[in-house]
């Protein structure tokens, strides 16, 4: 909308003015509810009628009585004015952190350690604001940062861009998911030669934990296996049937903490995947989001 420059001698003291005045039913009532002068309060009127061009009060009458241009003019403002008191209000209660919304990116592994136990606080003292949490791979976050969808994201690396800011924040490493009573849970030492005759449980080659063990020079049986899982979720389901094992990251692996799986080192796999805080370059957080980032860079030291 394109203001009129000579409307912009108008301003919310002269509209709050005429309105306490209807509101109130004299000059002084209305003077001493927005908590000025009468003599104040009667400029404010004389700088509109000198901006509109006619009178707003019939000053014959005492008390002097608002003129038809000045009703119609209360008309026509009055749900503006009502609707910048709510705006007004939203934003006062939004950087107060009494209202507001925060929508975070995860991977599933950060949810139980990281994230849950953060937001179980935050949230505590801050029972009006919305919290929504989107698990998906890496790059998916990724763009939804950049592009707003999301307020940040706990991921592993995503391709860079000027839209993002991406940090390291964790790291854990490489091994293997299997049934607590899986045989190898006795063993003093496992190694990779082990899981050779194993039923290996595969995740989908576009997750972080397939790119990065498709990059560890690892055989491509153990890349490819007869059994493939669309998630980490999915995977640990499989190995609590006890379908099969898989290599995974440690804290994927306690992603329900499950007494039933159990996470082993592998004596020569030196692998380890590391997360991110993906937050974006090009636009400033809002204000639930930028106290829960303290909060998150506090637990993080």
């Amino acid at each position: 909308m394109k203001l009129n420059s000579e409307n912009l001698n108008l301003n919310l003291r002269h509209l709050r003015a005429l309105h306490a005045i209807a509101r109130e039913g004299t000059f002084s009532a209305a003077a001493a509810s927005l908590g000025v002068v009468p003599s104040a309060l009667s400029e404010l009127v004389r700088q509109m009628e000198e901006a509109v061009g006619g009178a707003l009060f019939d000053r014959a009458q005492r008390p002097p009585r608002m003129t038809p241009l000045a009703r119609q003019f209360l008309t026509e403002t009055e749900p503006h004015l009502d609707g910048l008191d709510l705006a007004v209000t939203r934003l006062r209660q939004s950087a107060g952190l009494e209202v507001g919304s925060l929508s975070i990116g995860t991977s599933p592994s950060a949810i139980s350690e990281l994230l849950a136990p953060l937001l179980v606080t935050f949230l505590a003292k801050r029972p009006q604001i919305r919290c929504h949490l989107h698990d998906d791979i890496a790059e998916r976050l990724a763009s939804m940062v950049a592009d707003g969808q999301l307020d940040m994201a706990v991921a592993g690396s995503a391709h860079p861009s000027p839209d993002l800011r991406q940090r390291a924040i964790l790291r854990d490493p490489f091994g293997l998911a299997c049934r607590i009573d899986h045989p190898l849970t006795e063993k003093a030492r496992v190694t990779l030669a082990d899981l050779e005759s194993l039923p290996l449980i595969a995740v989908a080659p576009d997750t972080g934990t397939h790119q990065i063990l498709a990059r560890s020079g690892l055989p491509d049986a153990t890349l490819h296996p007869r059994l493939t899982a669309h998630s980490t979720v999915a995977q640990l389901c499989m190995i609590r049937a006890g379908m099969g094992v898989a290599l995974l990251p440690q804290n994927a692996v306690s992603l329900f903490r499950d007494p039933r799986i159990a996470f082993l080192r592998i004596g020569d796999l030196d692998l380890w995947r590391t997360l991110y805080l993906l937050e974006p370059a090009r636009r400033p957080p809002s204000p639930v989001a930028a106290a829960f980032l303290d909060r998150l860079k506090d637990q993080l030291g």
